[in-house]
């Protein structure tokens, strides 16, 4: 990162860039070293110097002299070429990265910085790779996760799409893992594919000797290779290294904010396990889509406005209010228990319907499912058109009504895809005490 601001002008009078040799004089203390770039998270009055030692100091330049002793040239990182093993003998994988905890290349003992995480950074990072598949790595984009938007989710799918028309036999997405179950599920319906899409990510970097970034990586390419032709969430199923779980997109939650193993699958069993590279299937009653099942289409039309509303004690109705005088497309509830909200909410859920904004009930208990016939407000709701969706996740309603909303302007329509199991994204055996009544 480059020097910004006032650290910026502060270098710029001293006619001093990074890679030359300064001394930088503070009270009782004097440095001398080469400049380095400025680090993400450093302090904005820092400066980095590499020291004859080799060690790297940041320095508070608030009272401080600095002289430039030599002028030198910026840090230069040189990287060995990749051997990519091709082989006609193995599948041929594709690997996304959208950003998150891949980090950038440095290079410790000149200091250099590569900040882009490329194809063949991957493949250096992480060699084995090539004796496992052929490996074809790019970037989409790079941003944190938190930073993920609905457009970022259309591009992943269409580049998905494309990866797939041109030959390839599984693809594996890297991901930060904030957000990353709400790419998984609307990735699931955007796209029905031949071979499987597999996101991974790490919950701690990969310059760490507890990362998990190694491991999850591995298994995910085992995970590629499998028949399992579905969106999947390929993470620690453990806090050790000993295995990993696979997740369906539309069924998994992050749910520890730094645990190895915080992605768990809710409602239903990780649909497999992936350890020392084999893929074993926990639960042989589950159905699957397999590989080549299905023909590869993309259909990425989404709405444009859908709300994702959390009930608590208190909530003023105006939040709904607020939404329904924005004109927006669909409403998400994750409601109390069994999908309940307070009598002055339902008020306001009342208008949006009677405009045709569709509202969508789920439960922010997660584990069990909505009915909203059993205590009154629950039937309150459904005699004002609004509809339960079982089992469903909150995150996984938002994104599954984005995209149904996006097929159609009818909310008749778009119920009847809410109630409909599209992706495995819920258990319909009760389903018809759960929807609205026609």
């Amino acid at each position: 990162m480059a020097y910004e601001e006032y650290l910026k002008d502060f270098l710029e009078i001293s006619n001093i860039t990074v890679g030359d040799t300064v001394k930088v004089t503070k009270p009782h203390i004097e440095h001398e070293g080469m400049l380095l770039e400025k680090p993400d998270y450093s302090n904005e009055n820092t400066i980095i110097l590499k020291l004859d030692s080799g060690y790297n100091i940041g320095i508070d330049i608030k009272d401080a002299k600095i002289e430039k002793i030599s002028e030198g040239k910026k840090p230069q990182i040189e990287l060995d070429p990749v051997d990519k093993k091709i082989s006609d003998k193995k599948k041929n994988l594709s690997i996304l990265s959208t950003g998150g905890t891949v980090a950038s290349v440095i290079d410790y003992k000149t200091g250099a910085v590569h900040p882009a995480f490329t194809a063949d950074d991957l493949l250096r990072a992480t060699p084995e790779l090539v004796d496992y598949a052929n490996i074809n790595a790019k970037a989409i984009f790079n941003i944190l996760s938190e930073n993920m938007t609905p457009e970022y989710w259309k591009k992943t799918a269409t580049t998905i799409y494309d990866e797939i028309n041109n030959g390839a036999d599984g693809i594996i997405i890297a991901h930060g893992t904030d957000t990353m179950h709400y790419t998984a599920s609307a990735l699931s319906f955007m796209i029905d594919s031949p071979v499987p899409i597999v996101l991974t990510g790490a919950q701690r970097s990969s310059d760490r000797p507890s990362s998990d970034a190694f491991t999850n990586l591995m298994a995910s390419v085992n995970a590629a290779k499998s028949d399992i032709a579905e969106v999947t969430i390929c993470m620690h199923g453990t806090e050790d290294d000993s295995y990993c779980d696979l997740h369906r997109g539309t069924r998994a939650r992050k749910m520890h904010t730094s645990r190895r193993d915080t992605f768990t699958s809710i409602n239903m069993n990780p649909l497999a396990r992936i350890e020392n590279n084999k893929v074993t299937i926990n639960d042989t009653q589950v159905k699957y889509t397999k590989r080549n099942e299905k023909e590869l289409s993309l259909n990425t039309n989404l709405a444009d406005k859908v709300a994702l509303i959390k009930m608590y004690p208190g909530i003023s109705p105006e939040i709904i209010d607020i939404y329904v005088d924005k004109n927006y497309d669909g409403i998400v509830i994750e409601g109390t228990g069994l999908g309940h909200c307070s009598d002055d909410v339902i008020t306001s859920i009342t208008r949006a319907t009677s405009e045709d904004i569709p509202v969508v009930m789920t439960s922010q208990c997660l584990f069990g499912r909505t009915n909203m016939n059993v205590y009154s407000s629950g039937r309150r709701l459904l005699q004002n058109n609004v509809i339960g969706v079982g089992d469903m996740l909150p995150e996984t309603a938002y994104t599954k009504l984005l995209w149904a909303a996006g097929q159609t302007d009818n909310v008749s329509e778009i119920y009847e895809i809410m109630k409909i199991n599209l992706k495995g994204e819920m258990d319909t055996t009760l389903s018809q005490n759960y929807f609205i009544k026609n």
